[in-house]
């Protein structure tokens, strides 16, 4: 199974740039975009009525703004959207598919950038995700894949500039540690298992041209929970597509 996560920065926008022709020829069975910035009635529909796969978005309440959805050609078992927490769920970050042999989580995490309240606010958003991974457990599910925009390099090698973003969110010793505290409770950086060099990215500034300079980050995630391991065969980034400042990143999975 192929299972690919891209933040399309505006789903209407990537659609006018041959989404549709990049999909059917990646032919993923499940597809995860974050950032849609765009309500159920604007989605298109050539995406939202694509032959052989099923759609379900969860937008934001705010218009053009945030929002996550998934196209699937398994249907799941059961679909939930966000975590039952007004706090969060109001900005349309979370997609979750419950599929026979694994849960499947679509994730666009906050940006800390802006201030102090959007860092805070984002440092919240990641604990509370540790607390809903529990919850999922306790009730059976353990076979756990989070995937997404996870807005933060975890080490040196994952960003191409380290030393001189330390102290911007994105790198900040609490991010960072905080996908410690991930890996530490149970879960594998998937594309790790397979390469352990640098200049690997997924996301690059516009304004500065950096993709043409490959001077990026990588910000986008498979994450498996370790019972997952034996089934993992490829993990990869796929810095050649176009029509975003992130790139696509994927999994293979038995």
């Amino acid at each position: 199974m192929k299972i690919l996560s891209w933040n399309v920065n505006g789903l209407r926008a990537v659609h006018k740039k041959g989404f549709i022709d990049w999909l059917k020829k990646e032919s993923p069975d499940a597809l995860c975009l974050q950032e849609t910035k765009c309500l159920e009635n604007q989605v298109p529909e050539e995406v939202a009525q694509l032959k052989g796969y099923s759609f379900d978005i969860c937008p934001a309440e705010k218009k053009g703004y945030s929002g996550v959805a998934t196209l699937s050609r398994l249907k799941p078992q059961r679909i939930d959207r966000g975590f039952d927490s007004p706090r969060f769920d109001s900005e349309g970050r979370v997609l979750v598919y419950a599929y026979p042999n694994f849960t499947l989580f679509n994730i666009y995490f906050p940006n800390g950038k802006k201030n102090a309240e959007r860092l805070n606010f984002k440092m919240d958003f990641y604990n509370e995700l540790l607390e809903v991974i529990e919850k999922y457990r306790a009730r059976g599910e353990d076979k756990i894949i989070i995937c997404g925009d996870v807005n933060t390099a975890h080490q040196d090698i994952d960003l191409a500039r380290p030393k001189e973003n330390r102290k911007v969110s994105g790198f900040l010793p609490q991010e960072c540690a905080w996908i410690n505290q991930l890996l530490d409770n149970g879960f594998i950086d998937t594309f790790r298992e397979f390469e352990k060099g640098p200049s690997h990215y997924s996301w690059w500034d516009q304004l500065t041209r950096a993709r043409e300079r490959n001077v990026g980050w990588r910000i986008d995630y498979f994450f498996i929970s370790k019972n997952l391991r034996p089934r993992l065969k490829k993990a990869f980034i796929l810095p050649e597509v176009m029509g975003s400042d992130h790139c696509p990143v994927g999994i293979e999975i038995e």
